[in-house]
């Protein structure tokens, strides 16, 4: 690669740089800097109303189901549930953001447990190098998972091996279960085991992850209002029950 990041000696299979397809205001032919910044000014406006399109396509298919959703995910962490998540790739980093968001919110938002189990190097290549990648999910969650915990898996295509498992897995042990996918869903969207799955219908990998990162934000703010309304209606029981039983005598 040259000091201005072309490839030597045609590198590129017809001596095109690789990134001319999905940048071609980059390519070594573009010398009108006007032009230029046209372009790309034009491809971030594309970009952005791709994704808000794809958002809006989400809300208007899946917007009752994750209401829905969140009302039981805010049950789960009543009855003193944790939410674990898992993925793989960018979809790794999308997993631990989804448990740092409920355990740290930061500002006066309501922290609730959860972790990822993409976090634990050492279990991760331990179980990868001793049993296989596929069950690296399933069995942290077979050691760690409870009946009233909340599974949550990410994948852009839906295919990948490790979470079809691990929400086998989850759903064995009676724990709600929660896929984001891509495309069209993937073998995620054959599994019985999935009790919400929201798919981003979109072949852009770009496009699916900007979405699914709406998705999972989303989600933590109804679970958080959700798990708000219910601590505010078990109070006004309490107080209710407490008027009606009158004070106790002696």
């Amino acid at each position: 690669m040259t000091s201005n990041g072309h490839f030597r000696n045609g590198s590129a299979s017809n001596g095109a740089h690789p990134t001319d397809a999905l940048y071609p205001f980059l390519s070594s032919g573009a010398s009108d800097l006007q032009a230029v910044l046209r372009e790309v000014s034009q491809s971030t406006v594309d970009k952005t109303e791709e994704i808000i399109a794809l958002r809006e396509t989400v809300l208007a298919q899946d917007g009752d189901r994750l209401v829905e959703c969140a009302a039981a995910m805010a049950a789960a962490f009543g009855a003193g549930g944790r939410l674990l998540s898992f993925g793989n790739g960018g979809s790794s980093t999308d997993a631990q953001e989804v448990a740092s968001l409920f355990l740290s919110p930061g500002g006066k938002s309501r922290p609730l447990p959860a972790f990822s189990l993409t976090n634990d190097i050492a279990v991760v290549t331990a179980l990868s190098n001793d049993i296989g990648f596929d069950v690296v999910y399933a069995r942290q969650i077979a050691a760690f998972g409870r009946k009233a915990d909340i599974a949550v898996g990410l994948s852009t295509s839906g295919n990948s091996d490790n979470l079809l498992r691990a929400f086998d897995e989850a759903q064995r042990r009676g724990i709600l279960t929660v896929g984001i996918a891509g495309y069209t869903g993937g073998k995620m969207a054959e599994l019985n085991s999935i009790d919400y799955l929201f798919v981003v219908p979109s072949a852009s990998v770009h496009r699916i992850q900007e979405a699914q990162t709406t998705i999972y934000h989303a989600l933590w703010e109804l679970t958080l209002a959700a798990f708000d309304a219910q601590a505010v209606a078990d109070r006004t029981v309490a107080s209710s029950e407490s008027i009606t039983m009158g004070p106790t005598k002696f």
